[in-house]
């Protein structure tokens, strides 16, 4: 494959893939008999996108789920239309669920939606509303059809049909993405496997539970804790000395500064582990940061939460935790690997938005914690083994994970929402092209 006009660090050359690297750059290369060429047209060549932070199977779901939640829907008379107007008469999945529309439970739903089994997913994730019906058929629940960390349960008792992961990763790669890290907690051998095998065009990491020990493909194990179950100190030490000994880090759960503070004990007790991260990293005042600095630990956020979700920070955030909130230039400033990762579906999951939002933050939430377009991109070119750490580059003998966007980069970094993909290639494999390549004769 020859890619002809790239932008490449402000200079227009030819890029050729060969073997699933980058075989040549110059100025002008002619096309092999035979060979594909893809025109860039001045268009950027960047590294590929990695999404350090996504739940597959539930962004494949939620694919397919009635959107019950803000921006979509604002109020309880949108959403009982937007439920009344759902096709089908089987089960109706609901996603994105949030307490600002009003609220809802099991007699609401029996007296607003339709006469069909209905759940409906709070935008945390954390929580199901459940009607009448969903209850009957699956033999029982909460009286107000609120579920909460109910994920397994309702699992256990829903029909086992696993959502087809392709549509996923067709639309990330037209997104540019190449490589995903899995984080869902409780994946296990059989997850893993299935998603290795599910075809998806991306490279793929997944952590999970202890008993992915030693499989390849495998990442940290992810500690999942929240302020109403928080484990002890000592409990919680035991379970990353366990997984450093198996050789594998720990990635944490930490939305709260109560959270955040308990890991933060838990892994400096156990001693910390290369690779060892901080997910979401919701709430950091200084001291925090110096102590993440200190342990040598990555943080792995979701910049675009702060745009996705700002008019309910500034209702619902304590005052205190506000100036403090998703913070971006501060850990960077520390010294502190940071990467992104979507959290899809609990977010979005277009990369190029939240590099967007990265870089314009909104008033209230901290604007100075802003970082430049260049530190944005950087959040996602990191490697799968070192989220923030050194950028990929696109250089001759590296990996072919290489996306190609429609503009150069010095127009892209003025407006990174508006970036569309052009090309997305894994190991050289075109995953994507929005454009026809052409074969000389």
């Amino acid at each position: 494959m020859l890619i002809q006009d790239a932008d490449l660090g402000g200079a227009i050359v030819d890029v050729r893939l060969a073997d699933g690297r980058i075989a040549e750059i110059a100025p002008f290369l002619m096309p092999h008999s035979g060979e594909a060429v893809m025109p860039a047209a001045g268009g950027a060549l960047l590294p590929g996108l990695h999404d350090h932070h996504i739940h597959l199977n539930a962004t494949a779901a939620a694919m397919a789920s009635l959107r019950c939640g803000p921006p979509d829907v604002r109020s309880l008379d949108e959403l009982a239309a937007a439920l009344a107007g759902a096709p089908g008469t089987g089960w109706l999945r609901g996603i994105g669920y949030h307490d600002s529309i009003g609220p809802i439970d099991r007699n609401w739903l029996d007296t607003h939606g339709p006469a069909r089994p209905i759940r409906i997913q709070h935008r945390g994730g954390r929580m199901w509303v459940l009607n009448s019906r969903a209850i009957d058929l699956l033999g029982g629940g909460p009286a107000d059809g609120r579920l909460v960390d109910g994920d397994s349960w309702l699992a256990d008792r829903l029909p086992r049909d696993p959502p087809d992961l392709l549509p996923v990763g067709a639309a990330l790669a037209r997104r540019g993405v190449t490589g995903l890290t899995e984080v869902t907690p409780r994946n296990g051998p059989d997850d893993l496997a299935r998603y290795l095998g599910a075809g998806l065009p991306q490279r793929l990491v997944v952590m999970g539970r202890r008993t992915l020990d030693g499989q390849n493909g495998v990442g940290a194990v992810k500690l999942h804790y929240h302020d109403h179950n928080l484990p002890g100190l000592d409990q919680l030490v035991v379970e990353v000395a366990g997984a450093h000994q198996a050789g594998r880090p720990v990635a944490a759960h930490c939305v709260t500064l109560a959270e955040l503070m308990l890991v933060l004990a838990a892994i400096e007790a156990a001693g910390p582990h290369p690779g060892d991260r901080i997910e979401h990293c919701g709430v950091a005042p200084p001291h925090a940061i110096e102590w993440i600095a200190r342990l040598g630990l990555t943080v792995v956020t979701q910049p675009h939460f702060i745009v996705e979700r700002g008019a309910a920070y500034l209702a619902e955030v304590d005052a205190a935790d506000l100036p403090f909130l998703y913070p971006l230039r501060s850990l960077l400033d520390a010294g502190i690997r940071v990467a992104a990762g979507s959290d899809a579906p609990f977010g979005g999951s277009d990369p190029w938005a939240a590099m967007a939002a990265a870089v314009t933050r909104p008033a209230g939430l901290r604007p100075d914690e802003a970082i430049t377009a260049e530190q944005a991109l950087a959040l996602y070119t990191g490697t799968a083994a070192d989220p923030g750490g050194s950028a990929r580059r696109v250089a001759v003998g590296e990996v072919a994970d290489l996306c190609l966007i429609d503009r150069p980069w010095a127009a892209a970094r003025r407006d990174l929402a508006g970036v569309q993909v052009r090309g997305t290639w894994v190991g050289g494999a075109m995953a994507y092209s929005a454009m026809a390549s052409t074969s000389p004769h």
